[in-house]
């Protein structure tokens, strides 16, 4: 057999061996992710909806990148180049792994969090914090695991990284300070995923809690996205953690209205604020001011239910009543009026008279 023959069979036996790896690598992976789905979608074992979801993170480069090694190892290779062959074995099989437990953390966190978020909010911000940091030791592992077996000193090149960190984090100092915010948020937790809260202007509940950023659902039902270390500079109305909400609230009734019924006014809002109706506590009612067209009464009472829409159901029956006892009562509510006196021609004085003759003259 020639050179060429031997160098044509080699490279023959090198195709078929990668055809035929690659083939059996995606028929075993169609086959066993069909059956993982099967025994998923039967209900039999739910764990195995994980296995599932981690079988995805093989991909299609791997599968090729093992082919094409395992055909080259078929090939005449000299032996100071099969040390390549080895190294690029590790890579590989390394990163595969490290990619296989990158997606068995996203899938521990994505499930967790969708437990939490109803039971547990502050666990669930927690989690978005777990999943970063579990997501840097396993890369850091990984890469350690394969310049280790590559040749290199990891211990040399450990010290030569803390002094480029150094300079990486002055470059990202924005980047950290968000990261580091985001930690601040997870440990001391001045809101949790769930809350309403109010930043400067803007209004929603809390829908996320990443790295970098923080984003809210507003009332319009638009998306607001915060960075985390601007959000915190900023003071933060959490609503979602108010016990009871105080409500303070002012009429004004005609000044026409008897005294004695001026006087009955306080006891008569107290006995609708206290109704067992309501679920209320009530704080004071007064006769409050002297306005330009009304005496004003000011209502202080508390809703001991945070919830908003409560507020304004309870707040809506009490002017209801309020109407409705006031109109029994003959009193009403004032409304901007303006008297005017006007005085007889005959009691003018004659400094009154002047300009009036100046008018006439000037006509």
């Amino acid at each position: 057999m020639t050179a060429f023959e031997f160098a044509s069979y080699d490279v023959l036996v090198a195709g078929v061996v990668f055809f035929t790896v690659l083939t059996a690598l995606l028929l075993v992976k169609a086959f066993v992710a069909r059956q993982l789905r099967r025994l998923v979608l039967a209900g039999r074992i739910p764990v195995l909806g994980y296995a599932e979801q981690i079988l995805g993170a093989t991909r299609l480069p791997f599968m090729l990148a093992v082919s094409l090694l395992a055909s080259i190892t078929q090939m005449d290779i000299p032996p100071d180049q099969r040390k390549w062959i080895h190294y690029a074995w590790i890579v590989i099989l390394v990163s595969q792994i490290a990619m296989w437990g990158n997606r068995m953390i996203t899938v521990a966190v994505e499930r967790a969090f969708a437990r939490q978020r109803e039971t547990n909010p502050a666990a669930a911000t927690h989690l978005m914090l777990a999943g970063l940091a579990g997501r840097i030791v396993l890369w850091s592992i990984a890469l350690l695991v394969t310049l280790d077996n590559l040749g290199f000193n990891i211990t040399t090149l450990m010290a030569s990284l803390g002094i480029g960190g150094i300079a990486v984090a002055l470059a990202v100092q924005n980047i950290l300070g968000d990261v580091f915010s985001s930690v601040s948020i997870a440990l001391d937790k001045p809101f949790v995923i769930g809350d309403f809260i109010v930043v400067d202007n803007y209004m929603g509940t809390v829908e996320y809690i990443g790295m970098k950023t923080t984003r809210l659902r507003s009332l319009g039902g638009e998306q607001v996205v915060f960075s985390n270390t601007e959000l915190l500079k900023n003071r933060i109305r959490n609503f979602k953690r108010m016990q009871e909400r105080r409500i303070a609230f002012e009429f004004g009734i005609a000044y026409e209205t008897p005294v004695e019924e001026i006087e009955r006014i306080p006891q008569l809002v107290r006995n609708i604020v206290t109704d067992d109706r309501f679920d209320t506590r009530f704080d004071r009612a007064h006769f409050k001011s002297y306005g330009d067209s009304a005496l004003q009464f000011e209502v202080v009472y508390y809703v001991l239910n945070p919830d908003f829409n409560k507020y304004m159901d309870i707040q809506q029956e009490i002017n209801l009543a309020l109407l409705r006892a006031f109109r029994a009562r003959g009193i009403t509510f004032a409304y901007p009026t303006r008297t005017l006196h006007l005085a007889p021609a005959a009691e003018l004085k004659p400094a009154d008279e002047a300009p009036r003759r100046i008018a006439r003259t000037a006509g």
